[in-house]
Formats: structure tokens, C-alpha cells, sequence
């Protein structure tokens, strides 16, 4: 049937919606189909554009990343460098400082007038003062860097305080001062030679800026921390400096320091604040002009685990305690002349035989098939040849019938050395030695001997 055939108005309306329908419905399909499209095109754009970002953002992230490690390599290789460069400049600056040391101490010794050992004490004073100095600047240095790193382990503070105010009585004494302690059996958690080095400062901080009175040292719970507390009746501190005391080469105004004893460097409390960072300690300090001045060192408390404690050989000789050197044989192996000049004359003031090696070799050949035996051995850390005073002290052991006490004696405070010389069971003596330590510490190993050979 054709639209012709149809005379219904009606039907013919029916058929004509019908169609337009039909058309419109097609039409929305075509339309949605191309919004799909478009929508599919602006996606892939999107897509396509954040891959772009994604692969720009990893590019840059691997240039960062090697640029970090570029960065930590060169870091790496500077503390390389600042390592040996301390370590360099342990040993060239001090030996020196080590041989004039050593000959200051023969040329008092041969001083016949007042005047001239006079003279002789002002320059070992001088000596003094240039050693702790240069000491103290290189220990600052190496905190710096992080080549001097804690050996955390349960240190008793009884035992710690008492071997400093052994050392320190003497000066409080000639200024009229007391030291007193109340000290609790407490044990904290630290490096035990760090912890006496920051407080010998803090004791002679408080020594040298206490004209009258005294200094009292102790102990106070906090939980589980103890504070150790160093109080004076000194001169006090202005409260615009209770930060700039911790500063370098920053020396108190008030009071009067003993001229007779070590000069101020103004270097005692910047150290002791790098010692405390590195122990991971707290570090505070209260005071009142005139009315004193209060030091504290917050450590966390450990366990109490007792080690019995060594006595130092290095420490003053006691009266009949000193083993007479004469007639002694010495080996010293050290390849600085001018500390080899040094100490042959020292020893030939003490009535010692010796014989001197610069390198390994050297030390063999000073044993003359072993018919000549040292009684004690003093080696230098490094040597001719590139020898090594641990190597050379390990290779004599050996060959030798019987144990030698020995003495590694060296500006290299590198804790690998330090422990190299323990495990050796050698003494370890850093440079510039101290003529009477030096002969207090041989005298302290040759009684030893003479105590294991008996029994």
C-alpha cells in the first residue's frame, strides 16, 4: 500500500510521527555516537599529555638522582679528604711539638743555677699551653668532620669523677678552693673518655673563675636520666653570654685566672658542647653574675655492669714506686729525627741502653740475631718504608723468646689505632709526650715485668 491509498488524515499523522521519530532517535544516536568520539579523542589527548608528564617528571627524578649521588660521592671523597688531612696534621704538627717536649726536658736536667731551670719551666709552660691548644683544635675538628664517633657502653660516674678530681685537687688547692662531690652510684649510658674529657673542662672552667669558695660536683635523678652538675662560687655569668660561652676562643671578663697554671684558650666549653651533641647528651647552664655558676649534663641512665678500672701508669710516680731506668734496654722506633735527637739525649739522662729504628727492617737489625733484648719497646705509629708501628710491634712479638712490654707512642689518635695498640696489649701514648709520664708509665711496666717474671 502506498501513501496514495491512505485517506485517513488521521493515520496519515499517525505514520508522518512515526517517521520523524524514526529520524530524530537516529539523529541522537549519530549525535552520541560522535560525543563518544570526541570524548574518546579528548581522552587519548589527556592521556597521551599526563604520559608526557609522567615520563618528563621520571626523567627529571633520575637527573635529580644522580645528581645526589654525585653529590654524596663528592661528599664522601671530602670527608675522606678531611680524615687524612686531621690525621696528617696530627702527626706533622705535633711532632715537632713532640721533639721540643722532649728536649726542654733534657736541657732542665742540665741546668745548674735557679735562673736557668727558671727560664727552662717558662718555655715547658709555653709548650704546655701551644699542646692543648693545638690539641684541642684538632679534637674539634675532628667532631666536626665525624671522625671522632662515641663508644656507647654503662660508664659508673663514681670512678670517673674521682681519677679527674685526683688530677685537679692540686690546682683548686693553690687557689684556696674546695672540691667537694655528692655523687650518687649512679651508671649512664655514654663513651666513658668523652664524658671525662667534657667534665675535666667543666671542673677547670669552674677552677679557673672561682676566686673563693669552691666547686661542688654531683649527681641528681631526673627519671631516667641523671644529671652531673659542676657548681663554683665563681664570678658568674651575664645572662647576654650563657650562649656565647659556648662559642670559640670566647674568655670570661670576671675574675681572675691563675697565671701560674695553664693560660685560658677559650676553647674548654665550645668542645664540651660538640663532646655532649656527639654523646647525644643534653647541655644547660644557669648562673648569676657574682653568685655563681651551675653546669649540667643530662645523660640517660644505664644498667650498672662494674669493670674493674686500670689504674693510669701514666700518672705522677708514687715515692718507692719508680723502677730505676738505669742500665735498662730501650728499642725506640721512630723515623723523625729530631725526636730521635730528643730522645736519646732523655735517655741517656736516665742512665738507659738503647738502640733507635726509623722502619721494621731497622727494628730487626737492632736486635742483632737476638742477642740484644729491649726490656721495653717505644714505637711510632708511622714509619720509613710506609711501616707501621702496630705492624712492626705485632712482627717483633713473634720472633722475641719473651713478651716486651711496649709503648705505641703516636700523634695518630685515630680510634683504630687505639685499638690496634689494645689488642696488641701495648700502651697507648699520644704525642707530645710528657718526660715524667713517659718514665712513670716505663717504670709502671718494667715493675709489671718484674712481678710476671717472679711469679
Amino acid at each position: 500500500m502506498s501513501l496514495s491509498d491512505i485517506t485517513d488524515p488521521d493515520r496519515l499523522k499517525r505514520i508522518n510521527n512515526a517517521l520523524v521519530n524514526r529520524v530524530e532517535l537516529a539523529m541522537d544516536q549519530q549525535r552520541n555516537a560522535f560525543s563518544l568520539f570526541q570524548t574518546a579523542i579528548s581522552l587519548e589527548g589527556q592521556v597521551r599529555r599526563r604520559t608526557d608528564e609522567l615520563t618528563a617528571t621520571l626523567r627529571s627524578l633520575e637527573e635529580a638522582n644522580a645528581e645526589l649521588a654525585r653529590q654524596k660521592e663528592i661528599s664522601e671523597r671530602a670527608d675522606q679528604s678531611k680524615t687524612r688531612f686531621l690525621a696528617a696534621a696530627s702527626h706533622d704538627i705535633l711532632q715537632p711539638l713532640n721533639a721540643a717536649q722532649l728536649t726542654i726536658s733534657s736541657l732542665h736536667d742540665l741546668q745548674v743555677n735557679d735562673l736557668g731551670r727558671t727560664m727552662v719551666r717558662q718555655v715547658e709552660r709555653s709548650l704546655d699551653t701551644m699542646n692543648e691548644l693545638l690539641r684541642t683544635l684538632l679534637d674539634i675538628s675532628r667532631l666536626d668532620a665525624g671522625v671522632t664517633m662515641p663508644s656507647f657502653t654503662s660508664v659508673p660516674i663514681t670512678p670517673v669523677v674521682d681519677s679527674l678530681l685526683s688530677d685537679l685537687r692540686p690546682v683548686a688547692e693553690r687557689k684556696g678552693l674546695k672540691l667537694r662531690t655528692a655523687i650518687t652510684q649512679d651508671y649512664v649510658h655514654t663513651d666513658r673518655v668523652m664524658l671525662r674529657r667534657a667534665l675535666q673542662n667543666l671542673i677547670s672552667n669552674a677552677i679557673r673563675y672561682t676566686d673563693h669558695g669552691g666547686v661542688l660536683i654531683g649527681t641528681r635523678r631526673r627519671g631516667d636520666f641523671v644529671s652531673i652538675e659542676v657548681v663554683d662560687t665563681g664570678c658568674g655569668i651575664p645572662a647576654d653570654q650563657l650562649e656565647v660561652v659556648f662559642e670559640e676562643f670566647h674568655r670570661g671578663t670576671h675574675g681572675k685566672l691563675d697565671t701560674d697554671d695553664e693560660c685560658a684558650l677559650g676553647l674548654g666549653l665550645a668542645i664540651v658542647r660538640r663532646l655532649v651533641t656527639a654523646l647525644r647528651h643534653e647541655l644547660s647552664v644557669t648562673s648569676k653574675l657574682g653568685g655563681g655558676s651551675t653546669f649540667r649534663i643530662l645523660a640517660k641512665r644505664a644498667k650498672a655492669q662494674p669493670v674493674p678500672i686500670r689504674p693510669d701508669p701514666r700518672a705522677a710516680p708514687q715515692p718507692g714506686r719508680d723502677a730505676c731506668l738505669a742500665g735498662k734496654r730501650l728499642l725506640v722506633i721512630e723515623n723523625d729525627g729530631a725526636v730521635l735527637d730528643a730522645m736519646s739525649m732523655l735517655l741517656e739522662s736516665w742512665g738507659c741502653e738503647y738502640r733507635l729504628a726509623t722502619s721494621q727492617s731497622r727494628a730487626f737489625e737492632a736486635l742483632s740475631g737476638m742477642t740484644w733484648i729491649p726490656d721495653v719497646i717505644i714505637a711510632d705509629q708511622h714509619l720509613d718504608h710506609g711501616d707501621l708501628g702496630t705492624s712492626t710491634l705485632r712482627a717483633l712479638a713473634e720472633v722475641l723468646p719473651d713478651p716486651v712490654p711496649a709503648i705505641l707512642a703516636t700523634a695518630d689518635a685515630s680510634p683504630e689505632v687505639v685499638e690496634r695498640a689494645a689488642q696488641l696489649h701495648a700502651e697507648y701514648m699520644p704525642k707530645p709526650l710528657r718526660p715524667a709520664q713517659l718514665r712513670a708509665l716505663i717504670s709502671h711496666l718494667l715493675s709489671g715485668q718484674a712481678s710476671s717474671n717472679t711469679g
